[in-house]
């Protein structure tokens, strides 16, 4: 044939055909794919501090150790309420005309997963803490610390959003640690990482390969305790730490709090469903209890824990008593 001993029309009709097929098998399906495909009701747009922020996040290398997806096994039950699924990243689009990098989804979990962190840890301080130095708030983290995303200033300004980082981590400099733009850009970013609930009707995924219940223990005083435990160390301990003395300037103490140990509990369980904005040297407490879905057993387990932890002597608490004063706090909200 005439075509094979011609290369130019050998490698034309090769071209052509390569140029045909690489519209039929991938340019039309992605082009279709991306015109029927819509982000769950619930998402937020990103904004520009959000897409600035994800850029710092690519650039610091942050992907290398952290993931964002939950994947739909029961040991990721951890990172999200659900596994995740496709309309978790429909909103993501290309870093711009010439860089994809639409889904920052990771290969690494060295570090936790991210897909949910923005309901796992919404606290503004807490992460700007957690940059400057990983080790103010989580002892044992062996991520990097970031203080170039930081300065240190004698007399920061009323605009500068000044960082309390103890003393001991900042020696041999006077002043205040200050975010630059660039830490709060990525602290925007990780903020808005969080899994948005699925539309009324929806039956979210099932995480697979359950683990089984001890369904007697969980009747048992010891494992209410030990649940009370497990649930401040995934919840509270990043901010009011292991010893419950949490961080001076940044973290009220638990230890020997009046809120804690007091009669006061209609406050106590308001603060941890609802947050709280304590006082002026203390960043404000996000509101744990309501983004985690907390129900009146948890809160009680966490409650019990705290009060009979650290030398606190507090009068234990029932769910019956937690669930009477949820229910008066949402009806105080609703109204």
């Amino acid at each position: 044939m005439e075509l094979f001993n011609d290369h130019k029309k050998l490698f034309g009709a090769a071209t052509i055909m390569f140029l045909g097929l690489t519209m039929v098998v991938a340019i039309m399906p992605a082009i279709h794919n991306q015109n029927n495909n819509k982000p769950l009701p619930g998402t937020v747009e990103p904004g520009e501090d959000v897409i600035k922020g994800k850029a710092v996040f690519i650039a610091s290398g942050c992907v290398a150790c952290h993931t964002q997806q939950v994947r739909n096994i029961d040991m990721d039950k951890v990172w999200g309420s659900r596994p995740g699924i496709a309309a978790d990243y429909a909103n993501i689009t290309r870093t711009d005309f010439w860089r994809n990098t639409a889904t920052l989804m990771g290969t690494e979990r060295t570090g936790p997963d991210l897909a949910n962190i923005g309901n796992r840890q919404p606290s503004k301080d807490w992460h700007l803490v957690h940059l400057y130095n990983p080790r103010i708030v989580v002892k044992e983290s062996i991520m990097p610390a970031y203080p170039w995303l930081f300065m240190v200033k004698k007399e920061p300004s009323k605009n500068d959003v000044v960082v309390n980082v103890p003393a001991s981590y900042v020696a041999g400099k006077e002043g205040k640690v200050v975010a630059k733009k660039e830490a709060l850009y990525l602290t925007a970013y990780l903020q808005y990482l969080r899994q948005a609930e699925l539309p009324d009707g929806k039956k979210a995924p099932e995480f697979l390969y359950k683990q089984a219940e001890n369904q007697q223990a969980n009747k048992s005083s010891n494992a209410a305790a030990a649940n009370g435990q497990a649930l401040f160390t995934a919840n509270c301990q990043a901010c009011h730490q292991a010893n419950g003395e949490g961080l001076p300037g940044a973290f009220p103490p638990l230890k020997g709090s009046d809120i804690v140990i007091g009669d006061k509990l209609q406050l106590y369980v308001d603060i941890i469903m609802n947050g709280y904005d304590a006082k002026q040297e203390y960043g404000v407490m996000p509101p744990v209890g309501s983004n985690m879905g907390f129900t009146e057993h948890e809160v009680a387990a966490i409650i019990n824990y705290e009060r009979s932890s650290w030398g606190n002597e507090g009068k234990e608490i029932t769910p019956e008593e937690v669930k009477r004063i949820m229910e008066a706090i949402q009806l105080k909200i609703s109204k």
